[in-house]
């Protein structure tokens, strides 16, 4: 099946984890901190990270910030009930899904099955895809490279990000609801997810337009949803 890194500073959590993992028949690797999740991903192919928020030496957040300087593996944070802030900034900066702990193995297995699908399905799909190069206006995405660019000045994008400007990009000139967008990025039933889109949204708003409040490229059509213009 997959490889699985959990991390988590409370060892029985880990080892509570590790148990429903490998009755779906995964392979586990764990870690105790952020720093050591790191290391463990230095030396291993891991197709999924489950990992805590508030943890020693290097925190959830910090570390999967680091994580996606080069790495686009899906993440699920696991988060108390009082830690809400920390969650939306988990999303903010790249994670794939988060479950609030005192949670159900079974949601966080339900979870874990939904983020390998999409893994597996946006890998496929990348793969079929390489080697295009999407132009409009000044905006270029080169995705044999994963690279996007406005006016030459490259742009750096968190891999949802990237996926989104791509989707959007590919279908220039047509408008989405935030619904489509989210089925189309994450490969699952969009439930909820207005919010999750617009922040992904305003964060590549914020990254490719010289004026976020007057937008070339990405633009809100009121009451629809967003469009990339087709220049």
């Amino acid at each position: 099946m997959a490889k699985i890194l959990v991390c988590d500073d409370d060892r029985e959590i880990v080892d509570a984890i590790e148990i429903y993992l490998l009755q779906e028949g995964h392979e586990v690797l764990k870690a105790y901190d952020g720093m050591q999740a790191l290391e463990v991903l230095r030396r291993q192919d891991v197709q999924l990270i489950v990992m805590d928020i508030m943890m020693p030496r290097l925190d959830g957040i910090r570390a999967l910030m680091k994580l996606r300087e080069e790495s686009g593996i899906p993440v699920i944070l696991l988060s108390a009930k009082s830690e809400e802030a920390d969650k939306v900034l988990g999303l903010n900066v790249g994670a794939d899904d988060y479950v609030t702990k005192p949670f159900s193995p079974l949601e966080l297995m339900a979870r874990v099955r939904s983020q390998l699908r999409r893994y597996t399905r946006l890998g496929a799909a990348l793969q079929e895809a390489a080697g295009k190069i999407l132009r409009t206006g000044g905006l270029e995405i080169d995705d044999d490279r994963k690279e996007v660019t406005v006016d030459g000045e490259p742009v750096r994008l968190t891999p949802l990000e990237y996926r989104i400007l791509f989707f959007l990009t590919e279908n220039a000139g047509r408008v989405f609801t935030t619904s489509q967008i989210y089925e189309a990025v994450w490969s699952e039933d969009a439930l909820g997810a207005e919010n999750t889109v617009a922040v992904h949204v305003r964060h590549i708003r914020e990254k490719v337009e010289i004026d976020p409040k007057e937008p070339r490229y990405l633009k809100v059509v009121w009451g629809v949803g967003y469009k990339v213009e087709k220049l």
